[in-house]
């Protein structure tokens, strides 16, 4: 029997010129994520970074982890928990499902231990 695949945790600091380059990237200049003044006056107090850029360091996570033809029909679940904010220090991996073939439990997690996203990696080709 294959031993499951370990995944590689991945890191990212977060940072005002880290999210400014992240909506520079994807064109999305949300108020929420650049303008703290306006970020201020919204339930999170303050800017936030982009959910999609904590998605894109567990996708390095699994890129790094896995070998390209199993990313090609990887499917992920994923629910985003809390949101991020500068400061935050992410670290995004995750740990094989026991008994579940091709399955993996995911994450990314701030330096306090919570959870930022969680979900479930699969692919049938692992």
């Amino acid at each position: 029997m294959q031993s499951p695949i370990t995944l590689h945790n991945t890191s990212l600091a977060v940072t005002q010129a880290t999210i400014a380059a992240y909506a520079e990237l994807t064109d999305d200049f949300n108020p929420i994520h650049l303008d703290a003044e306006f970020a201020a006056k919204t339930p999170m107090g303050r800017p936030i970074a982009h959910g999609t850029m904590s998605l894109c360091l567990l996708w390095q996570c699994l890129g790094s982890s896995f070998p390209a033809q199993a990313l090609e029909t990887m499917q992920l679940d994923i629910r985003f928990v809390k949101p991020v904010y500068i400061g935050d220090q992410l670290t995004a991996g995750g740990e094989a499902v026991s008994g579940a073939s091709g399955q993996w439990n995911v994450w990314v997690r701030g330096q306090d231990g919570t959870d930022r996203i969680v979900g479930l990696a699969s692919t049938p080709s692992c």
